[in-house]
């Protein structure tokens, strides 16, 4: 079945999804590729192993699946990857999934993406109902940025942050923070960014997948960082929200907002109402967990939902309370063995 019959198909509503500790499950993260232009070095070996293409759902199946938590209670969809953009004819998936922001069923669409695509395709994003994306970036220095990335170009990256912002999408940024690497930089980018009317968030690196360097020469716990930044700007506690596990402070000097997403030193589970499908079906509950579920095997087994449906609602039920991310000089093995690429940030 093809996407224009699927805008067709009408299904009936069920009971939204509750997990074992009372948490609806609302927001759904797809990653619909694990391959990116970028080689980021707290994310990716420089040389990866893609998964072969003929194991990726097709477009078709991931409308299917997204249809299918729409019905179930999900009310925000993020596309990841990898990088999102990259996949060949994902405009038609995105412009496909707008329908349910149309009819009123999905509150937001939006996407995590690294930027280097979005002078090509800022358009249209923004005519499919797109308002709001993530761009990853650490770093506003172009040799730092080629360093970090090993295959990025800066220029390219802020012109596609240009189109965004001129065809009247907002940018949120995101910025690992790196020991030694971008801790420094990171007042000069708030204010940049603050100064063009973009939030930021923070990240704590997380161990997941194997990577070419040590990640506990590279990680920086936010707290440090909050209280490094405290010296020069004026930080309060809001309680501004935007679906996922940032907390956010307002800045004085700049008038814009900073979040902090701090899966080591605080984690973000007791409010966890994500879960999250890679481009081959397969759904992780916890982003820092092993337990997942197929849905592959049920999308495919039957025309109608009832096999997939079932198999989400036992999987909901396996949702576990948090994540047991840890990383020190004993634990500098990653907590999971998948790379952030394959499950979607």
């Amino acid at each position: 079945m093809d996407i224009t019959a699927l805008n067709a198909q009408k299904t009936t509503p069920v009971a939204p999804m509750i997990d074992p500790f009372g948490r609806a499950i609302t927001y759904l993260r797809v990653s619909v590729t694990d391959r990116c232009d970028f080689r980021c070095t707290y994310c990716m070996a420089e040389h990866m192993t893609f998964l072969p293409k003929k194991d990726l759902l097709s477009l078709e199946e991931l409308d299917r699946l997204c249809s299918t938590f729409i019905d179930k209670g999900v009310r925000k969809i993020r596309l990841t990857g990898g990088e999102p953009l990259v996949r060949k004819n994902i405009m038609h998936l995105i412009g496909s999934l707008s329908r349910h922001i149309e009819a009123g069923a999905l509150d937001e669409l939006t996407l995590t993406t690294n930027g280097s695509q979005l002078s090509r395709y800022a358009e249209e994003l923004a005519a499919c109902g797109i308002k709001r994306i993530n761009v990853s970036l650490d770093t506003l220095d172009a040799e730092k940025f080629k360093t970090i990335t090993r295959w990025g170009d800066l220029a390219q990256v802020l012109r596609g942050i240009d189109a965004a912002q001129k065809a009247g999408i907002h940018i949120k940024l995101n910025a690992v923070a790196l020991k030694g690497f971008n801790d420094h930089e990171v007042p000069d980018m708030l204010r940049w960014a603050h100064g063009r009317g973009m939030d930021m968030t923070l990240i704590e690196t997380m161990p997941m997948g194997e990577i070419d360097l040590d990640r506990t020469d590279q990680y920086l716990p936010l707290s440090m960082l909050r209280a490094s930044l405290a010296r020069q700007f004026t930080m309060t506690d809001i309680p501004y929200q935007t679906g996922g596990p940032a907390r956010y402070v307002q800045i004085s000097e700049t008038g814009g907002r900073l979040g902090f997403i701090t899966p080591m030193t605080h984690n973000f589970c007791e409010n966890c109402n994500r879960v999250r499908i890679t481009c081959t079906g397969t759904l992780y509950m916890c982003l820092g967990q092993e337990d997942a579920a197929d849905l592959r095997e049920p999308l495919r087994a039957s025309a109608d939902n009832a096999l997939l449906s079932e198999a989400i609602d036992n999987a909901i039920l396996r949702k576990p309370k948090g994540h047991d991310f840890i990383i020190d000089r004993r634990h500098n093995r990653p907590a999971v063995s998948r790379h952030m690429s394959v499950t979607g940030g």
